[in-house]
């Protein structure tokens, strides 16, 4: 065995097993279902996921299984509401997307790691003429955010074309909105990996991404606030009813 063949053995490994991951999306129907459940955000019954699609319910089945082989779904059982004791029948089985989070890069590149190392180097005792760039940095980043959702919306666009246009372009840098109560959680927080550790660094850049790109749509009524939480992103968005 070459030197350093056993230490590379565990990272080959996991790199396989990424790419095996990834290569289960590539099937069409999979990938529908996956992206059905991501944009559902909870959990989701075989039935309702082949209704969603227009696919024979065995189908369904057999691909969510595959995802959830893969740990690329959480699966749980659960009886329809209003049915309990015996007679009830069996519990369904239920899927929603797991937290696995899958990233190839080829050449391999480490972001995270970097983004980690700048993060641990500015947090001890931040200077505020650094936090100002910062947060600077992040309202133009916002900004330029609702100026391309302005720019798709077209011209003279309705409030509701507006909120909806944001909320699109939110879900492709990986926010995941989810609007329930004149309230939009984001599911997703795509700076994760160095904002668990560094929140007192990250959230307030996040919060001032999202004041500028509220201001920017110029909705009224539309407002951002910071709700730190395990899951999902720490900022909140509040819509006009």
């Amino acid at each position: 065995m070459a030197l350093g063949e056993a230490g590379d053995a565990p990272a080959r490994a996991s790199f396989d097993r990424d790419i095996e991951r990834l290569a289960l999306l590539e099937e069409p129907v999979r990938r529908a279902l996956y992206r059905h459940l991501v944009r559902r955000g909870e959990y989701v019954s075989r039935d309702e996921a082949a209704a969603a699609l227009g696919i024979a319910r065995g189908l369904a089945a057999f691909h969510l299984d595959k995802l959830a082989e893969a740990d690329l779904l959480e699966v749980t059982y659960q009886r329809p509401a209003g049915r309990v004791g015996p007679g009830a029948g069996r519990p369904s089985k239920l899927y929603r997307r797991s937290g696995r989070q899958v990233s190839v890069t080829v050449p391999d590149r480490d972001y995270e790691l970097l983004a980690g190392m700048l993060a641990r180097g500015l947090e001890p005792g931040l200077p505020d003429d650094v936090g100002r760039r910062l947060a600077r940095e992040a309202r133009e980043t916002g900004a330029a955010l609702a100026a391309e959702a302005r720019r798709v919306a077209g011209q003279r666009p309705s409030r509701r074309r507006l909120v909806e246009v944001g909320l699109e372009l939110l879900w492709r840098q990986g926010f995941e909105p989810h609007s329930r109560d004149g309230k939009v959680t984001l599911r997703n927080c795509p700076f994760k990996a160095v904002a668990y550790e560094h929140r007192d660094l990250v959230c307030p850049m996040n919060l001032a991404l999202m004041e500028a790109f509220v201001a920017g749509l110029s909705v009224t009524g539309v407002t951002a606030v910071c709700l730190p939480a395990e899951d999902g992103c720490c900022v909140s968005l509040r819509l006009p009813t």
